[in-house]
């Protein structure tokens, strides 16, 4: 009988998203929780890794070792996976536009290990669409990126054939916003993007096709919504049978076999009551474990209190055993599929694949994902769903416990001390990273180096796979930022579209709603300024790429009626003064989330004031713990604004107070 219990189902892979300061502390961190009983590793890189950049480049100020670990060379490497036995480990790597030169780097260690490549299991993130869409971590531009895509899947077919060479992540696409239509559609395309390179490559015989399609694996975000993220993940492996199926002519099923990982949502954890977060988790991760039909191949889960900052390592021990208690406590793993049959699951799967299906055939008609990034499309979609949402939000309509309902609650011990309730990074780690980085360039045989760079280069020009050549830097000491400097010669770099200009109105201003009395607030302030519009420059310094917040506030800003000027992301301190002065600002808007204001706002401030315009107001959004808050505000920051700061457009209002301040102009009340 299909409802009798029978033998225990194998758990799926637990992974920590973890990594942080230098490789050795990384290390450390691993081993411990592979000793805890986690089964696989997923490697969290900093961002200067993640885009390219060594430690001493001037966009990497602050942000060494912050939200990863720094690998700059194959020393780090080598240190970061010491006494880890890699041909027995399952190790997920978050990398995307360096990624083929950190598999590089991890398949000489692994060399050097003495272990089989060909059988080394794991997989590199690689999928450059959502970070040109939400995450805003690329480098290259969409052609030269897909071609790092298709070399490395090429590669990793014929050479480390059980590694996982792309995870087409739609992620980052649910936190920018999507829907789980979009999200379905967006790496739908995408992963048709992708096989189509690569089959067009000729990198591949045709009778090793089906070999490609099952090392396409995807890692998706799993929200609160309990029943429709888990119908989101049946339509998923059901469009995915049948474009492999039809467009790509696979006949052996487990070739189609639809293989996800997934991290659930962290966009819904929130910094009031941040304890209720718990069971956000709980729920988010049965919605990829109770359906035996669309369960995750593996889970990681974040902490507890990552919208407070960086989690310690009791918070991700928490998160493991949450796994741990599901798997070997419950009896969930001894059944079928306990919604086979379900009248009201069919029916939302059999919804969202049709509307999935028709979003995919639009995609399409552009010209594919490629074209539908270069065009804006795809990233103004998700601006506009993401507005819509908090729109909801603030309206009340879609509803946050403890943050805009229910939001009384007793003192909470686990928060009572917030200076010890999250983990921060020694703020003289980047020297110390720095330093071993001149170190090992000053040790290294530069003649080696210099001509793999060189080998690069000339691959990169022409047309051969660039993994070989990028496999020879390894070897010969490059660092991350030289590998990235010598495709930049080559390819050149690209910032992708903000979606901002596309986005529609969010907010409908309704007579008596609170937009029509800030619009009038800004429309009486800047008659009293007399400049013609308030205009509002948001800048993003340093390399944190989550725009979904700085996108947010030009939107609503511009629907308030300031001239809003974005640039969008990645840019230095000199670059977003220059451009306030140019402008002729009233104020100006940083969003940090990676946790280097407590380096970048500091020089932000000293540029205006050597600019002669301290009279600006400055003010600061992201994940800011309360005792960096008070600093930043003693330095001359006007206002900060965290997760905890729901209300967009009370945001605004704010501004425009910060605005009349500054500029010696009474109060004004906002009426509603």
């Amino acid at each position: 009988m299909s409802g009798t219990p029978r033998l225990k189902d194998r758990p799926w892979l637990m992974r920590t998203y973890a990594g942080h300061s230098t490789a050795e502390a990384s290390n450390e961190l691993y081993r411990r929780n592979l000793a805890k009983g986690q089964t696989g590793l997923s490697v969290a890189f900093d961002l200067p890794t993640q885009t390219g950049y060594d430690p001493d480049h001037i966009l990497a100020r602050g942000e060494v070792g912050r939200v990863g670990v720094p690998v700059s060379h194959l020393g780090d490497m080598r240190r970061l996976f010491q006494e880890i036995p890699l041909e027995r480990m399952n190790t997920s790597m978050t990398i995307n536009a360096t990624a083929m030169w950190l598999l590089a780097l991890y398949q000489v260690v692994a060399e050097e290990h003495g272990a089989d490549i060909a059988k080394l299991q794991g997989t590199t993130q690689n999928d450059i669409v959502k970070e040109y869409l939400s995450r805003g971590t690329h480098v290259f531009p969409p052609g030269p990126s897909l071609r790092l895509t298709t070399d490395m899947i090429a590669y990793t077919v014929n050479h480390i054939p059980k590694w996982n060479p792309i995870n087409i992540c739609s992620y980052h696409l649910q936190e920018a916003g999507a829907t789980p239509v979009q999200e379905i559609a967006f790496a739908m395309s995408t992963a048709v993007a992708v096989l189509d390179a690569v089959f067009a490559s000729g990198q591949v015989p045709e009778d090793r096709k089906g070999d490609v399609v099952a090392r396409i694996s995807f890692f998706v975000n799993a929200g609160v919504r309990f029943i429709e993220e888990m119908c989101k993940m049946r339509a998923f492996g059901r469009i995915w049978d049948r474009i492999t199926r039809e467009r790509y002519g696979i006949e052996n099923p487990r070739h189609r076999r639809f293989r996800y990982g997934v991290q659930v949502n962290s966009l819904g954890l929130t910094e009031a009551q941040p304890e209720n977060n718990i069971q956000r988790i709980v729920l988010e991760m049965l919605a990829v474990t109770l359906s035996k039909d669309a369960r995750a191949r593996a889970v990681q889960l974040p902490a507890w209190n990552e919208a407070l900052g960086l989690p310690r390592p009791w918070d991700q021990q928490w998160s493991l055993r949450i796994q741990q208690v599901l798997a070997h406590e419950s009896d969930l793993l001894e059944y079928d599929d306990v919604f086979e049959g379900s009248h009201v699951i069919e029916s939302k799967v059999a919804a969202l694949v049709e509307e999935a299906e028709a979003e995919i055939e639009r995609i399409q008609e552009m010209g594919g994902a490629m074209a539908a990034v270069e065009s804006g499309y795809l990233k103004a979609r998700l601006v506009a769903s993401h507005s819509e949402r908090r729109a909801r939000i603030e309206a009340g309509e879609e509803k946050i416990v403890g943050v805009n309902c229910y939001e009384s609650t007793e003192p909470n011990p686990l928060t009572a001390d917030l200076d010890t309730a999250i983990m921060t990074v020694d703020p003289e780690n980047e020297a110390r990273v720095v330093s071993a980085l001149h170190t090992w360039r000053e040790q290294r045989d530069e003649g080696p180096a210099q001509e793999a760079l060189g080998a690069l280069r000339k691959a990169a020009v022409g047309t051969d796979n660039l993994m070989e050549a990028t496999l020879r830097c390894a070897r010969a000491g490059v660092t991350t930022g030289e590998w990235a400097w010598a495709l930049r010669d080559v390819f050149g770099e690209y910032r992708a579209p903000t979606g901002v200009g596309g986005a529609p109105l969010s907010v409908a201003p309704e007579a008596g709603s609170l937009l029509v009395s800030v619009r009038e607030k800004v429309g009486k302030t800047a008659a009293e300024l007399g400049g013609g519009r308030l205009r509002l420059l948001v800048g993003k310094p340093g390399l944190d790429g989550h725009s979904n917040g700085a996108e947010q506030i030009a939107v609503r800003a511009r629907d308030a009626g300031f001239e809003v000027v974005y640039q969008g992301i990645r840019l230095t301190p000199e670059q977003i003064v220059s451009a306030a002065v140019a402008e002729d600002v009233h104020c100006v808007g940083l969003s940090i989330l990676s946790g280097s204001h407590a380096e970048l706002v500091p020089d932000v401030l000293e540029r205006m004031r050597t600019a002669g315009a301290q009279d600006i107001p400055v003010i600061v959004g992201g994940i800011i713990p309360s005792s960096d808050a008070a600093a930043l505000r003693a330095a001359g920051v006007a206002a900060v604004f965290t997760p905890k700061d729901f209300g967009i457009t009370e945001i605004i209002g704010r501004i425009v107070d910060e605005i009349r301040a500054a500029n010696t102009l009474p109060p004004l009340e906002v009426l509603v």
